[in-house]
């Protein structure tokens, strides 16, 4: 099945079904972390034609404010706050009103009352006032993101359209493997517009998972909780295989977590991801993350290289609408400070594993980007940083990796041609 989607405002959510809802004032476990039932991709009919204009709101919204979110949930009835100074969890709010493209209510938890207005648009202003007894209320504003956030002028969105049909028919082409592809102009060239083909494909994240567990950590070092100087003893029984170059130093050895962290993404390393994940506490925090963005199509389920999980059917998923959800967030300062944003994409560009999306590309053309490969998975994610053409993308398949690999190739190489094709007239390399 193919599905394409070149929206010009902010898509409803792939599953609407958000489970049970939570008791009043309690969390609800596991929120949007757990898997979806289905197979990937189903419900959606092939197609190479953007679909017709979507509607201006989109059920799920998070309001983006110095040191944290609030996300709603406006057809499930649930919100959750997630800041430096703490995490709701995912709270029923039966008396949610939503009228005009608004959700608005109050909730109270752990005697603190969060009365929230946060549009379902995209790019529009929402407030929250936190109330706690004894203590003036705290007043916070700042920008809604949906997924995708609605193009800043439709008309110059349009203009990225005709790339949905180029990478349908490399999707189409690519028989062994099941792909998606979704893009989001980041220049304002094309106003921001977001497309997708089967941006809900949901297979194993494979090592694109480590993206969010580098934002949690930073997320933490901008609340003034640690300090990438830190150092977090590293054990013999931390050691595993796969990629990465701490497999080849000796332990035990302190190692800060600056090295950690630029590990986790410049060689992909395997005993950074899990000493990182045991360090932020457990798979528990990283889908808090994912749940306060509203990205339903990912969960980090198990450690890497942990093959007894993966035979359980403990498995790490995700989706390209999702990474480029997370992409454009970091981009756009709505996650992370301006510094931390900065450091996690200078990683992205140390990348040494470059088989996919540079390999693709002319050399020397500038690229920040993340790789996950699996037997059965081949991905590759990131950011084209082409002046005056930055772009946020994500290439995902299913199926074996030898093909999956050139099936990314393939939808990088679509991707870049558009950018640098005049609007009138061909590129000649």
């Amino acid at each position: 099945m193919l599905a394409l989607v070149a929206t010009t405002g902010p898509a409803t959510a792939d599953n609407p079904d958000p489970g049970p809802a939570a008791a009043p004032g309690q969390q609800a476990d596991p929120g949007y972390g757990a898997e979806p039932g289905g197979e990937p991709g189903a419900g959606h009919e092939p197609g190479v034609e953007p679909t017709p204009e979507r509607a201006p709101t989109s059920e799920v919204s998070w309001l983006s404010f110095p040191g944290g979110v609030f996300a709603v949930d406006s057809l499930g009835h649930t919100v959750r706050y997630r800041a430096c100074d703490g995490d709701t969890g995912r709270v029923a709010d039966p008396d949610m009103r939503v009228a005009a493209g608004v959700a608005s209510g109050e909730v109270t938890v752990a005697g603190k009352s969060y009365r929230y207005r946060v549009p379902l648009v995209g790019r529009s202003q929402g407030a929250l006032e936190v109330i706690r007894r004894h203590h003036p209320p705290t007043e916070l504003t700042g920008e809604v993101v949906t997924s995708p956030q609605p193009p800043t002028d439709p008309v110059a969105g349009a203009r990225l359209f005709p790339l949905s049909g180029q990478l349908a028919r490399v999707v189409a082409d690519a028989s062994l493997n099941p792909a998606g592809v979704t893009v989001r102009d980041l220049s304002g060239r094309y106003a921001d517009q977001q497309i997708a083909v089967n941006g809900a494909l949901r297979p194993k994240a494979a090592s694109v998972i480590k993206l969010w567990i580098l934002v949690e950590l930073l997320r933490r070092v901008d609340c003034g909780q640690v300090s990438l100087d830190d150092g977090v003893l590293v054990t013999p029984a931390d050691v595993v295989g796969g990629t990465g170059q701490l497999q080849f130093e000796t332990f035990p050895q302190v190692v800060t977590l600056h090295r950690l962290a630029q590990y986790l993404i410049k060689y992909s390393d395997n005993i950074a991801a899990n000493v990182l994940i045991t360090y932020l506490g457990g798979f528990a925090p990283v889908n808090a993350l994912i749940d306060s963005m509203n990205q339903r199509s990912t969960i980090l389920a198990r450690r890497m290289l942990d093959s007894a999980a993966a035979l359980r059917g403990e498995e790490n998923y995700t989706s390209p609408d999702d990474v480029v959800s997370l992409l454009g967030a970091l981009w756009d300062g709505e996650i992370l400070s301006p510094a931390s944003r900065d450091l996690m994409i200078g990683f992205m560009r140390e990348q040494t594993l470059n088989t996919k999306i540079p390999a693709a590309l002319p050399s020397g053309v500038p690229v920040a980007h993340k790789t996950g490969d699996l037997p059965d998975a081949s991905h590759d994610v990131g950011y084209y940083l082409i002046p005056g053409s930055e772009t946020a993308v994500a290439f995902l398949t299913a199926g074996p990796m030898d093909t999956g690999d050139e099936t990314v190739r393939r939808m990088a190489r679509t991707v870049y041609d558009y950018l640098v094709t005049p609007t009138e007239g061909a590129y000649e390399e």
